[in-house]
C-alpha cells in the first residue's frame, strides 16, 4: 500500500472514530428533545426514535407550572455571580502568581493547587455547619459564597497562559507609565480572551450543574435550583417520561446554545496553548 493510501486510510479511521464518539454524545440529547415533544400516548404506543406529531408543548408548560420556572431563574442568577465572581477574583490571583514578585508565592501557589485533591465532600459538612451558625442556610448567599471567591483549577489555567505573554509587552506598557491595574486591564485581560471564554464556559456548566451542596444548603423551594427541582420532579412524576424529559431539555437547552455560541474561543484557547 503507497504512503498515500495508508495516510487516507488513518484519516478515514480517525474521522470514523470521531464520528462514532460523536454520536454517542449526541444521541442522548436527541433522545431527550425527541421525547419532551411527545404526548404520552405517542411515547407509549411508537418507537423512541419517532418524530413527535403533533409536536406538543403540554410537558412544558407543566413541569413550569411544577415550580421549574422559578428553578431555572435561581439557578441562572447563581451561575451568572460565581461566573463574575470566580473570573474577577481568579484574573487578580493568576495575575498576581504569574507577574508579580513576593515572598512565598511559589510556596502558596502550589500549597493552594493542592487543595484540589481535596474531594468537594469532605468539605461538606463544615460548610454546612458553618453556614448553619450564621443562620444563612436557605438562602441565596449559601449557593454562591462557597465558590464566587475564585478556585485553584481558575487560578492555575490563567496563570499558565498569563506566563506565556510575552514579558516584553508587559515591560513596554509599564515604560509608557502604566501601573499594575492598567497592564492587567488594557494588556493582559484583551489577550486572554481565548482563555478567559474558556474559563467562562466551564464555570458555567460546573455551576448549573451543580447538585450536591445546593441540595444540602438550600433545600426549601424558595432558592432550589434547576439540578434539584429536577430531581425532585423525577421523584414526583415517576415513569412520566415525557415530563422529566421535558425539564432536562429545559436543563441542557441554556447549555447547548453557550458552547455554540463560545466554541470558537474554546478551540482557539486550545490550539494557542498548545502552540504556546
Amino acid at each position: 500500500m503507497s504512503t498515500d493510501r495508508k495516510a487516507l486510510a488513518r484519516t478515514a479511521t480517525a474521522y470514523a472514530v470521531l464520528i462514532l464518539g460523536a454520536l454517542v454524545a449526541v444521541a442522548p440529547l436527541v433522545l431527550s428533545a425527541l421525547t419532551a415533544f411527545k404526548t404520552p400516548h405517542q411515547f407509549a404506543t411508537e418507537s423512541a426514535l419517532s418524530t413527535p406529531h403533533p409536536v406538543t408543548l403540554d410537558n412544558f408548560r407543566t413541569v413550569l407550572d411544577q415550580g421549574l420556572g422559578r428553578a431555572v431563574a435561581v439557578t441562572a442568577l447563581m451561575t451568572v455571580c460565581v461566573t463574575g465572581g470566580q473570573l474577577l477574583t481568579s484574573i487578580l490571583a493568576a495575575y498576581a502568581f504569574a507577574r508579580t514578585s513576593f515572598p512565598g508565592r511559589d510556596t502558596l501557589f502550589w500549597v493552594y493547587l493542592g487543595t484540589m485533591m481535596v474531594p468537594s465532600a469532605v468539605t461538606l459538612v463544615p460548610l454546612y455547619l458553618m453556614f448553619a451558625k450564621l443562620g444563612w442556610l436557605n438562602t441565596f448567599w449559601a449557593l454562591i459564597l462557597p465558590f464566587v471567591f475564585g478556585s485553584p483549577y481558575a487560578i492555575f489555567l490563567l496563570r499558565q497562559y498569563f506566563l506565556a505573554i510575552p514579558g516584553e509587552l508587559i515591560d513596554a506598557a509599564r515604560t509608557d507609565g502604566a501601573d499594575t491595574l492598567d497592564i492587567l486591564v488594557h494588556v493582559v485581560v484583551p489577550m486572554s480572551r481565548p482563555i478567559l471564554a474558556t474559563l467562562t464556559v466551564i464555570t458555567v456548566v460546573t455551576q448549573w450543574n451543580n447538585f450536591m451542596w445546593p441540595l444540602v444548603a438550600a433545600s426549601g423551594p424558595k432558592w432550589q435550583v434547576l439540578t434539584v427541582a429536577t430531581a425532585n420532579l423525577q421523584t414526583r412524576y415517576n415513569a412520566q417520561w415525557t415530563l422529566i424529559m421535558a425539564a432536562t431539555t429545559l436543563a441542557i437547552a441554556p447549555l447547548v446554545v453557550l458552547f455554540v455560541v463560545f466554541q470558537r474561543q474554546v478551540l482557539r484557547s486550545i490550539a494557542v496553548t498548545g502552540l504556546k
